[in-house]
């Protein structure tokens, strides 16, 4: 896949919001192809080649601060149907003549709207009193319109909330509808898409699978490839996915850090290397890593060292490999916009499994990423149609620095055995209970204090299990999972009674923001 796709798409143009990926994904989600483009690269209009919809991001920008971001306005001008949301609805009113100020009443969360004109964009949208619950966050509106434009509904605090000028099928909307708290907003986008783009349904995950297949072959040709496997979704994809494509030619480097989950490596082991018959080469590290963590804390020494030596151990093992031309990584499309590598040039960053360090210069390896312009929703349905296990797919997401950051402070053997007990009680709770697949992301830490208890008749002084369970779409934000009293009750007793060495469990309750996901 590539940027000049020859698909009708949706171009979504972003300035810097934290929402633009969601965007993305929920054009996809209603089976339309989409990308993303900062506005800093709009140079050449060829990008709108195939376009048949535009799409302008939020962002946290003030459109009078023109020189803090760069804008082509001739994007205004080509005859294509353009969707303003937030920051891009600012912009729309402001470059074709209308005026935006700063809000006397900031809009941040849920606000009600009111339908004042019928529009395509809104069909089905409000409810039968014209009314409806919106996500917003701006501080400044709209307070005058362009010529040619009307006001489709408006809020207590901004008066031109949805406005259109339906003769040149221009759309402005204040507020997120790509965000779940916004009621019906994927009805708002499908209206965009459906009945003023006039899209068709070009993007399912089981046709991309087969054109992943050829481009690969394409790509590598006859020519040898390594994998770096972690046992994740993302690097299981991409070795099945190139398994498939080039057969023998790829060998895969499993490292085992020591710091995996209880039987972790045993799983990988068996699923890629007898099961699915993959060129596998398994390295037992763990004596290197803990030797390299002893008496390390800092949360970034212990990233870098494992980073490094991860690095190191492959290069070491993939050296042993003669005609490697490629290295496969399982970089996804988030991975190419944050790092500002849309082109995706061979300057893109490692993302092994352990998420630092970089590609060593001296190997000289050109990188295959197939996954590159796929979210992880969309991973995850090509796994299932590669014919992976639901078991590998739905896993919940695990940090490449392993369980060295979910115990914040010191790493000893004995601590890692505690942890890695504590984590497969807890997940093998959540299955028992069906709660597994309803959580993001749930995990078991180790806390670096240690806290008196009675057991039975005696006094003692151990370690504090944290449990931290998420829910979320995409992990940019994320709510703790609300237990019920008896499951905390029932996962604290199983815990303590089974894993010595903790004698009090505690549930982490905060969400993200204003915490992490991770400890660490």
């Amino acid at each position: 896949m590539s940027l000049n796709n020859n698909l009708d798409k949706i171009l979504i143009i972003d300035f810097g919001s934290q929402f633009t990926q969601l965007i993305a994904r929920r054009i996809r989600e209603l089976g339309v192809f989409s990308e993303i483009v900062s506005h800093k690269k709009i140079n050449s209009l060829k990008i709108f080649n195939n376009v048949i919809g535009v799409i302008l991001s939020g962002g946290p920008l003030n459109v009078y601060n023109s020189y803090k971001f760069r804008f082509n306005r001739k994007v205004l001008f080509l005859n294509i149907p353009i969707l303003g949301i937030c920051f891009g609805h600012q912009i729309i009113s402001k470059e074709l003549g209308g005026r935006v100020k700063k809000s006397r009443f900031r809009e941040f969360g849920f606000a009600e709207i009111k339908k004042v004109n019928n529009s395509l964009l809104i069909k089905n949208f409000f409810n039968n009193k014209n009314t409806n619950n919106v996500w917003m966050s701006h501080a400044d509106h709209v307070s005058k319109l362009p010529n040619g434009f009307k006001v489709v509904a408006s809020s207590k605090n901004s008066k031109f909330t949805i406005i259109e000028n339906n003769k040149k099928k221009y759309y402005g909307v204040q507020f997120h509808p790509e965000v779940t708290h916004t009621n019906k907003g994927k009805i708002l986008l499908k209206n965009f898409l459906f009945s003023i783009c006039k899209a068709k349904k070009n993007w399912l995950i089981k046709h991309q699978k087969l054109k992943l297949i050829k481009d690969v072959k394409k790509q590598i040709g006859k020519n040898k490839v390594i994998c770096a496997l972690s046992g994740g979704v993302d690097s299981s994809v991409v070795a099945q996915l190139l398994s498939k494509a080039i057969g023998k030619n790829l060998t895969c480097i499993f490292v085992n850090t020591g710091l995996l989950r209880k039987n972790e490596e045993n799983q990988v082991v068996s699923t890629f290397k007898r099961k699915l018959k993959i060129n596998l080469i398994y390295v037992n590290a763990e004596k290197e890593f803990i030797n390299r963590l002893i008496n390390v804390s800092d949360p970034e020494k212990k990233r870098k060292i494992i980073g490094n030596l991860f690095i190191e151990i492959f290069e070491r093992y993939a050296n042993k490999i003669k005609n490697i031309k490629f290295l496969a990584q399982g970089t996804l499309y988030p991975d190419l916009i944050e790092s500002k590598s849309v082109t995706g040039s061979q300057t893109s960053k490692i993302k092994s499994h352990h998420n630092v360090g970089g590609l060593p210069k001296k190997m000289k390896l050109k990188l295959v990423e197939p996954l590159k312009y796929l979210f992880k929703d969309e991973v995850r349905k090509l796994g299932l149609e590669l014919k992976l296990s639901k078991e590998i797919i739905s896993r919940h997401p695990f940090p490449g620095p392993g369980l060295a950051i979910r115990m914040p402070g010191i790493i000893t053997k004995e601590k890692i055995n505690i942890l890695k007990e504590a984590d497969y009680y807890f997940i093998k709770h959540l299955h028992k209970y069906n709660l597994y697949h309803k959580i993001w992301q749930a995990y078991a830490s180790l806390l670096p204090v240690k806290t008196v208890g009675v057991m039975g008749d005696n006094r003692t002084y151990e370690h504090i299990c944290l449990l931290r369970a998420v829910t979320s779409e995409d992990g940019m934000t994320a709510d703790f999972f609300n237990f019920n009293k008896k499951f905390l009750q029932s996962i604290s007793n199983k815990i303590i009674n089974n894993i010595k060495g903790i004698n009090r469990v505690v549930y982490d309750v905060t969400s993200k923001p204003p915490s992490t996901i991770e400890l660490e």
